[in-house]
């Protein structure tokens, strides 16, 4: 009896050290989201198999094909044969079945579908490959410099690898450039079209304080990964996990790596919001001269300003954040900083969180005027979510101008003709939400 015992002790010894041996090597990454500083790493740059993390970027990618009018979340979307056939977590779709994109994003996005995340890449790109090839290049602009895509969905592939560091930055992309799609990965459960589906990451959701995404992953050779973000008062920290053990110890792991993050992040910090994907542009650093001025930036000029705007002023708006942060912290009313001006006597400090592409539609719809960049860009989100159907193909602006002897953020959505705009308030102010239109310029 001891014999069979101590036999039955040194097989489980030996099944716990082989499995310990063949074990994904660990790595991770702690950033503070609003500034995108690194508060931890280990083995950040070490190239992995992602799993499921993939989807974030064919979500970017879907979102970004959304934003520019090659799709819609409408479309009909016909499953292929190859997506149908693609192994577990999936939809159940079936091939020459039609499905709306809407539905495959959330299933992609929450349930984490092999079959939809192949179908959103083949409705996008025509193929698997091509889509691929996409992924690949926009995790290029987007600087993820050790990232190479070769499915859509994360199923272990050679060279279809990344890295703790390239996935936290395409977390922290996903936050800031999508916004009015990000409280998909906050679901605890959604409605696919076919079926109503779980998130993967429940567990993490329901016990964490502040977590509200981003994405699971799992394969034999990746182990348990998770980008998670959360937030606090106005902190925001995303923390990656690669190669957990079991999905319990990366959950554990990841609160550990959160708790760290608020810890190390100060409470009063400028936001600085990275530069979203622009196609046919490389990524590249901006370049701060020595005085404090922004010497180099990617962004483009504003199309939607008057000539006379955009002759107004060279605005250092990273300098107009530090000081307002510090006004905060100091308890005093933040004042408008001087700016260098150009052809004007009244400058108008402008603090654009997106540009608008959308030239000849000059009216905006304004949404607030708050003492807080944090509380213009909360009630853009929520104005987004709440009015998608109206306010989709809208961009998003931030403008820091004196409001009534006050300086204030004012909320606005641009890039509305006048009759789009007056039905967005229209349906706003029904809700009982703040809302009127404005002329571009006014």
């Amino acid at each position: 009896m001891r014999f069979a015992a101590a036999r039955a002790l040194t097989a489980l010894i030996f099944l716990f050290v082989a499995s310990a041996a063949y074990a994904a090597p660990y790595a991770a990454m702690v950033i503070d989201a609003r500034t995108g500083k690194v508060l931890h790493s280990r083995n950040a740059d070490t190239r992995l198999h992602p799993a499921s993390l993939t989807k974030m970027m064919t979500l970017y990618v879907v979102f970004d094909a959304i934003k520019h009018g090659e799709i819609s979340l409408d479309t009909m979307v016909r499953v292929t044969r190859k997506a149908a056939n693609e192994p577990p977590s999936k939809l159940g779709l079936r091939a020459g079945q039609k499905i709306k994109l809407r539905y495959l994003i959330r299933a992609a996005a929450v349930k984490s579908a092999n079959d939809a995340a192949t179908a959103l890449g083949i409705a996008i790109s025509g193929s698997e490959s091509a889509f691929a090839k996409r992924m690949t290049r926009t995790a290029r602009a987007l600087g993820m410099s050790k990232t190479t895509f070769k499915n859509a969905n994360g199923l272990t592939r050679s060279g279809h690898l990344s890295t703790a560091r390239d996935m936290t930055t395409l977390g922290r992309h996903l936050f800031y450039d999508f916004p009015q799609y990000y409280n998909l990965f906050s679901r605890k459960s959604t409605n696919a079209g076919v079926r109503q589906v779980a998130n993967t990451n429940r567990k993490l959701l329901g016990a964490y304080r502040g977590a509200d995404g981003i994405k699971t992953g799992y394969t034999n050779a990746a182990g348990f990964n998770l980008v998670a973000s959360a937030h606090r008062g106005d902190k925001r920290v995303i923390a990656t996990v690669f190669g957990g053990r079991t999905s319990a110890w990366r959950n554990k792991r990841v609160a550990e790596l959160l708790d760290m993050g608020f810890k190390r992040s100060p409470t009063y910090v400028a936001v600085r919001k990275p530069i979203p994907f622009q196609r046919g542009v490389k990524a590249k650093t901006i370049k701060v001269a020595t005085n404090g001025a922004v010497g180099k930036s990617l962004r483009p000029k504003d199309r939607m300003a008057k000539p006379r705007e955009q002759k107004l002023a060279t605005v250092d708006t990273q300098a107009i954040e530090a000081a307002i942060a510090q006004a905060v912290k100091d308890g005093k009313k933040p004042k408008p900083q001087p700016v260098q001006v150009a052809r004007a006597q009244q400058p108008v400090l402008r603090v654009v969180t997106r540009v608008s592409s959308a030239g000849g539609r000059h009216w905006a719809v304004q949404v607030g005027a708050f003492s807080s960049r944090q509380g213009a860009e909360k009630a853009l989100l929520q104005t987004a979510l709440r009015e998608l159907r109206t306010l989709e193909q809208s961009d998003r602006r931030i403008d820091y101008a004196m409001v009534h002897g006050d300086m204030r953020y004012r909320a606005r959505f641009v890039g509305l003709n006048q009759a789009e705009a007056n039905m967005t308030c229209a349906r706003l102010k029904a809700r009982h939400a703040e809302c009127f239109p404005v002329r571009l310029g006014s």
